[in-house]
């Protein structure tokens, strides 16, 4: 039972989410995987998201159950912790969710990147951009895929508009799961083709 002032999820079980700690290292596994392939200025992801976990439940909320308050409140609470122990972001220009094709944005009624964009901008005061990087492709779900399947799926998925509004930007691109990390590495290849932009990368949780 929620207690005054508690919202969603209780104190004790906020506290008691499986924190990756990646965001004390700047060579953290999230961040050595997307450099291996990409230019990125940093990467990390907030919680591990394991089967059956309580970072699951709350995903599944959000995602699918029209929960997008949590959302919201889960990249809140990443943004406060993450304010007090690192300052990779402290040069960001601007949040972008990405992007579910209209269709299926339409069909959810919101984009759950994107209220976790809200959530960190509530803390971080950086706008947040869902103008720029848009999905072109309605591709299929990325759930129980191959990883082949899933980079394949995502490639030629992405586009850009108003381009100019990136260049000599630091942008942080913000996703809600990173599993194989097809999504993001195809999304910032399209951000990339920006001259001078700089990228980077902000999982609420890595599977």
């Amino acid at each position: 039972m929620l207690t005054e002032g508690e919202e969603q999820i209780c104190l004790s079980c906020l506290e008691r989410l499986p924190r990756t700690l990646f965001y004390h290292r700047k060579d953290n596994p999230v961040s050595q995987h997307f450099s291996a392939i990409l230019p990125i200025v940093h990467a990390t992801a907030f919680f591990h998201y394991q089967k059956g976990n309580e970072m699951t439940l709350l995903s599944y909320s959000f995602k699918y159950g029209k929960n997008k308050r949590l959302a919201y409140l889960l990249g809140r609470q990443a943004a406060l912790e993450l304010e007090l122990q690192h300052t990779a972001y402290e040069s960001v220009d601007m949040l972008i969710p990405v992007p579910l094709h209209p269709k299926r944005e339409k069909k959810r009624g919101y984009n759950q990147s994107e209220w976790i964009c809200m959530g960190l901008s509530s803390v971080w005061n950086i706008p947040i951009q869902t103008d720029i990087l848009l999905r072109c492709v309605q591709t299929q779900t990325q759930t129980n895929k191959t990883v082949y399947k899933r980079w394949s799926n995502t490639q030629n998925a992405f586009d850009l508009k108003n381009e100019e509004m990136l260049q000599g930007r630091h942008v942080l691109l913000v996703d809600d799961v990173i599993t194989t990390g097809s999504t993001l590495v195809a999304c910032t290849k399209t951000l990339l083709r920006v001259p001078d932009v700089r990228v980077s990368l902000f999982g609420l949780s890595i599977a």
